[in-house]
């Protein structure tokens, strides 16, 4: 099936939005500059999810904390925890960082 070019005029707006969007999630990410994007550096940039839902700043997400106000409570330990397991199954190639590649793609 082929596109009509003004289908394509169309998406292109779309697609430079999500192309910048990724690469403003790893520039915010890759805090050194580097080019890549460290273990510490992803830990330390998602969560902030567990800090922002953290209202009571005690380290645990209680119940109350979490999304839809139930569920065990969450450790930043078992949050990071997570995290590092997040970032190794992204980390295909298994060097210890995060390329724009493999940062945005699919976990698997």
């Amino acid at each position: 099936m082929r596109l009509s070019p003004w289908l394509l005029l169309l998406a292109l707006p779309f697609a430079v939005l999500a192309q910048n969007t990724a690469t403003g999630l790893f520039q915010a990410m890759d805090t050194n500059g580097d080019g890549r994007i460290s273990e510490a550096e992803y830990v330390a940039y998602m969560s902030q999810g567990f800090y922002r839902r953290d209202l009571n700043h005690d380290g645990v997400l209680e119940p109350d904390e979490l999304p839809g106000g139930h569920g065990k409570p969450v450790t930043l330990k078992a949050w990071q925890d997570n995290l590092r397991r997040e970032f190794n199954k992204l980390d295909r190639n298994h060097d210890g960082y995060l390329s724009p590649q493999e940062l945005m793609q699919p976990p698997r």
